[in-house]
């Protein structure tokens, strides 16, 4: 159950940085709402965090979250914000899934 909370805490982290994403991309600052929705669902994800830290190392809990975050991340910056992603930074993300494979194997 922890690493199912934990999977919805980075889906609602990325859906807040998308937000904060786009409300960095609004002329002057008209995208200041947007900024606030985001930064509320980045404290929201707290209380989630708490539950799931109390079952789960946080060396482990630090890799899941990172490793998630990067790949929702480059996913939708592709998708939506049509950025590209270089060769290193592919490297880096699967090194990334290597090192969370690792974890739970071994961890």
């Amino acid at each position: 159950m922890p690493y199912v909370i934990g999977f919805v805490m980075i889906i609602i982290t990325v859906i807040g940085d998308s937000l904060i994403k786009t409300s960095s991309l609004a002329s002057s600052f008209s995208g200041w709402r947007l900024l606030l929705l985001g930064s509320l669902l980045y404290g929201i994800t707290g209380i989630g965090w708490f539950f799931v830290m109390r079952h789960m190392k946080l060396s482990t809990l630090g890799v899941f979250y990172g490793v998630g975050c990067i790949l929702f991340l480059s996913f939708i910056s592709v998708l939506f914000f049509k950025e590209k992603i270089s060769l290193i930074e592919t490297v880096g993300i699967i090194n990334g899934i290597i090192a969370l494979i690792l974890l739970f194997r071994f961890g």
